[in-house]
């Protein structure tokens, strides 16, 4: 019996010392862990507390409580503490361009990663090429910012006021342009409305959407924009463009426009004095039954309609941008204190009705994406900050933070069906995470109280954040 007795606690011993070695044998090597931090779950407007994030290169592994820990090794370990955690942010509408400003333009990459924004959806400029260049170096990690998706040049009419788009006057030059898109490998089709025939704009949503492309763009004053929705327009580029179907007189007054009897600033002046809530709630909805989704770019629209109110020259983030860059701002800068002070009162009026669309179009279900329109020409319109200054307007013109969140981690990836991977802190998604001292569903602001920052495979803290800042200032204050 002794002999049994002594068989079966040696037997114990070597199980249980081989258990104790297989655990400690099996633990994993990563390169990031995060302990004890506040996920932010923007989906389900929630926060996980105290909680555990595995990360290996680029990808998170295990989302979990504190017992995880035990099972990972990681070269770095960040104290979450008292923090918050989230997707970083996705600008869905930003440009670069001027041709003789692309080295400034280069300059503004590290800026949108120094301020929380790892993705950006350039929408067209005349440096198209160069910012190809530069999404593939950023892709392959050979240069430092954000993850651009592009548009490349946009297409126009003949003698566009614009510089760098692809000009078409027929089907035979429109598929011309898409072939040269395709070649370029871009992410989508913009479509403007400066000199583009509006039956020539309705083909080449069709033409772009048979080639597999989303479809972006203005809407031109001459048709209604359940025409443009209709047959594909996947996204409507700024939310003053949606004011006309706020009104039961939108067929009437576009057709005024279409047979030149009215101008545009007529135009809208008849819209604003039609506006009627329940008209668009129900045209909107038809909007969303479509697919098409808004980008709002709301922030930009304010600066410039309340520049008589707001003095911006003395901005303490313009030591982050390039002096020639600046000075693409006069233009705007110009033209509104050129207003008089019916002029003045005509932008508010038109500003503050297009800007009380907001909620109504997040009723309707319709997906609203959060871009800034920042970048050259657009008036202290700042490429970084300004995703925070768009997600600040959202909430005072009557979104929730939940939903101006949404409209950026959440519908940017979407938006590109990239859903499965962005979105959420989460098990099998990308670790492209930005770290906050502050929970930004309580208070959206707190998207400003960056703590660090996760950017393909490497934590950027808060000293390594304003390292950058400080040394782009420095560079530019060497600029003429």
């Amino acid at each position: 019996m002794k002999h049994l007795l002594l068989a079966f606690t040696v037997t114990l011993f070597t199980i249980t010392s081989f258990a104790q070695k297989s655990s400690i044998n099996s633990t994993k090597n990563i390169d990031i862990l995060i302990k004890n931090i506040n996920v932010v779950d923007v989906e389900h407007n929630t926060i996980h507390e105290h909680q555990t994030i595995a990360i290996v290169k680029d990808n998170i592994i295990a989302v979990g409580n504190a017992a995880i820990q035990q099972k990972y090794k990681a070269t770095n370990i960040i104290n979450g503490t008292g923090k918050y955690i989230m997707p970083s942010l996705w600008d869905m509408h930003v440009h670069f361009g001027g041709d003789t400003l692309v080295a400034e333009n280069k300059m503004l990459l590290p800026l949108y990663i120094a301020m929380g924004v790892s993705h950006v959806r350039d929408c067209a400029g005349d440096i198209s090429l160069d910012v190809l260049n530069w999404k593939d170096s950023i892709n392959k990690q050979q240069l430092f910012g954000p993850t651009i998706f592009t548009s490349g040049p946009k297409l126009e009419g003949p003698k566009s006021i614009w510089p760098g788009d692809l000009e078409i006057a027929n089907e035979a030059e429109l598929k011309i342009a898409l072939d040269s898109l395709q070649k370029l490998k871009v992410d989508f089709v913009k479509i403007t409305d400066n000199t583009l025939d509006p039956e020539l704009f309705l083909k080449s949503i069709i033409a772009a959407r048979k080639r597999g492309w989303k479809v972006t763009g203005h809407a031109p004053a001459t048709m209604t924009i359940e025409t443009f929705s209709k047959n594909g327009l996947s996204a409507i580029e700024h939310i003053g463009y949606l004011s006309r179907s706020a009104s039961d007189k939108e067929e009437e007054i576009t057709k005024l426009k279409a047979d030149g009897k009215i101008s545009s600033k007529e135009a809208t002046a008849l819209y604003l004095n039609s506006f009627d809530s329940t008209i668009a709630m129900e045209k909107f909805k038809q909007l969303a039954l479509n697919g098409t989704a808004v980008v709002p770019t709301i922030n930009g629209s304010y600066v410039t309609t309340y520049l008589d109110i707001n003095d911006h020259k003395q901005d303490d983030y313009l030591k982050y941008l390039g002096p020639a860059l600046k000075r693409t701002y006069n233009w705007r800068v110009q033209r509104a204190a050129n207003d008089d002070a019916a002029g003045i009162q005509f932008r508010h009026k038109n500003f503050e009705a297009s800007a009380s669309l907001l909620p109504l179009l997040y009723k309707a279900g319709i997906t609203i994406l959060a871009g800034t329109d920042a970048g050259y020409l657009n008036s202290f319109n700042y490429p970084g900050k300004g995703m925070h200054d768009e997600l600040a307007i959202m909430v005072k013109y009557g979104l929730s933070p939940q939903q101006a969140l949404a409209s950026s981690i959440i519908n940017g990836p979407a938006f590109f069906n990239l859903s499965a991977q962005f979105g959420s802190v989460a098990k099998g998604k990308k670790a492209e995470l930005l770290l906050l001292n502050g929970n930004p569903l309580l208070a959206i602001q707190n998207t400003e109280k960056i703590a660090g920052i996760i950017r393909q495979g490497k934590y950027y803290d808060k000293k390594d954040l304003d390292l950058i800042l400080s040394n782009l200032a420095t560079v530019i204050s060497g600029l003429k």
